[in-house]
């Protein structure tokens, strides 16, 4: 069903992920934008295509898409408007390209992960299956890119702000006549956005620290005078700033209980995993991994544990004395 907020038509498309249904966004200005697709899936585009249609718009109509980020729940579609234009952050792009040399690099970046984290060999087969979220995009990349402070072309009320962690690239768009922020997987009011382990741009880099990246992005909406954000998941969010405080606030709060655990016991992030999500981390390795190094990243920036010893290629961690909770 479309609903409007402000002028902005959103729609809600169905999509087969644990995440339930996502929201995509027309914005009718000087060329008519789609922010977001869902999901490449036939029962996601019927919906996606009705719901134009109740807009009086045909799929053709579309002149340009602008992707928050590069999950298959928010740029499945693409392939389905030939002509519109698509644009996104820089770093969006070969996750939708998937080059051979990324797709190699992004095999050994998790196996290394995999090994640092102490995952035990038997999960390994996994990395193959972190793969298949990939193969749900699209067959096409970024026809132009947008960067920071950017406005959109052909719909020049909307900047783009960098808002990374949740995903590297993610990108929001906010108007600053009425304050209202198209936000991607950035702010969701019923659940925490997970910020996702990532591979770095070339083998050079040092991985991305996402949870880190992702407090940074919230920080950042904080001086943004926000009237209400437009997610890509669940309710319209109206009170920003204070939902904002509060996840950071819980944020640290989660990473206290890590550290509580290492106080008793100095461990490996896979072994602080298990102890985390006892009941669902084989079903949800990567999600659960990614939101135990999310703690131990931000336990590290503050200085309240340290690396102490390698297991093999596996690192230990242990709490430090002097704690600033």
């Amino acid at each position: 069903m479309v609903q409007w907020y402000n002028g902005i038509a959103q729609l809600t498309i169905p999509t087969p992920f644990v995440v339930g249904d996502v929201h995509v966004y027309v914005i009718k200005e000087e060329k008519l934008t789609l922010v977001d697709t869902g999901p490449k899936t036939k029962e996601a585009w019927l919906s996606l295509e009705g719901q134009l249609k109740e807009l009086g718009i045909a799929p053709e109509d579309i002149k340009q898409i602008v992707l928050t980020h590069h999950h298959p729940d928010h740029a499945g579609l693409i392939d389905r408007f030939d002509q519109a234009v698509v644009l996104g952050a820089a770093e969006t792009n070969r996750f939708l390209v998937r080059e051979d040399a990324f797709m190699e690099m992004h095999d050994t970046f998790y196996e290394t992960s995999f090994k640092e984290i102490g995952v035990p060999e038997a999960y390994f087969v996994l990395i193959e299956k972190m793969r298949e979220p990939l193969q749900a995009l699209g067959q096409r990349g970024l026809d132009k890119t947008v960067a920071p402070h950017d406005f959109v072309p052909g719909a020049r009320e909307w900047k783009v702000i960098e808002t990374p962690g949740h995903a590297q690239g993610h990108i929001s768009l906010f108007r600053e006549r009425d304050g209202l922020l198209i936000g991607g997987d950035m702010l969701l009011a019923k659940v925490s956005s997970n910020p996702l382990i990532e591979p770095p741009f070339s083998p050079q880099e040092e991985r991305p620290i996402p949870q880190l990246q992702y407090n940074e992005s919230l920080k950042k909406l904080l001086d943004l005078p926000i009237s209400s954000v437009l997610p890509g998941h669940g309710p319209v969010v109206e009170n920003a700033h204070t939902l904002i405080h509060q996840r950071l606030k819980k944020q640290h709060e989660r990473a206290c209980y890590v550290k509580q655990l290492l106080i008793e016991k100095e461990a490996t992030a896979f072994e602080l995993c298990v102890a985390l999500f006892p009941s669902v981390y084989r079903k949800q390795l990567g999600l659960t991994l990614s939101e135990t190094m999310a703690q131990i990243d931000y336990l590290l920036s503050i200085g309240e544990i340290e690396q102490v010893d390698l297991i093999g290629d596996a690192v230990v961690y242990r709490a430090l004395a002097n704690t600033k909770e």
